[in-house]
């Protein structure tokens, strides 16, 4: 985007190694108090904002006897995701255009015991973002939800991997999602097979009494 012309403005708990004339960045972390004070406080200079992408995001396994993570996990996933939209959109609802965009997960489609912090927070931010699209879409704003599948980064752990794509790849998906607008966009397709043909055979297991 920047050897585009775009002009853009990273936030993120850890500085940024990237560096251009219109490339700006603040620490600070999207579950922190003063977060959306900072948030309009960074985007005040801004005559105005034509896309935000919310990408943050954690997962953890579930620890039983804890549960310690599960909250930090809906606060990242989905509270900071609201809490963009709530100071991004109103600004964009008075310049009348705007693109909010957030990566969800094709997790949003399972009930996963070993990790379901995760799947229920993307769950919850796939709902509320096809949510907000029909109630922006008439005052000239676009949100679009992202379902990736496994993307090569510290996100995932799980010991398999099916149909991973590099972030090279991932990021190219959403620049494109910038120009298409798209309501809902999964990628890869493959992945979503299979986790259709997962679900498939978790049904029927139930239907045939079988264990979990």
């Amino acid at each position: 985007m920047l050897a585009e012309g775009w002009r853009v403005v990273g936030v993120s708990r850890s500085p940024s190694r990237l560096e251009h004339p219109s490339y700006e960045h603040h620490v600070c972390d999207v579950v922190a108090a003063k977060y959306a004070a900072r948030l309009a406080t960074v985007l005040a200079p801004l005559a105005a904002l034509d896309v935000c992408v919310y990408c943050a995001g954690i997962g953890e396994f579930l620890d039983i006897h804890t549960l310690a993570t599960d909250r930090r996990v809906f606060e990242v996933n989905l509270i900071g995701a609201v809490t963009t939209a709530m100071v991004v959109i109103p600004a964009m609802v008075r310049a009348g255009h705007g693109h909010f965009i957030g990566l969800s997960s094709q997790a949003d489609s399972l009930t996963d015991p070993h990790a379901p912090s995760y799947s229920a927070s993307k769950a919850a931010l796939t709902r509320y973002l096809e949510g907000l699209a029909p109630a922006c879409r008439p005052r000239g704003i676009h949100v679009t939800n992202i379902r990736f599948g496994f993307v090569d980064t510290k996100m995932a752990k799980s010991p398999i991997k099916p149909f991973m794509v590099t972030a090279e790849r991932a990021a190219h998906r959403i620049r494109r999602c910038i120009d298409k607008r798209p309501l809902r966009d999964t990628f890869p397709k493959r992945m979503a097979l299979l986790l259709w043909c997962y679900r498939l055979g978790q049904r029927a297991r139930r239907w045939l009494g079988l264990s979990h």
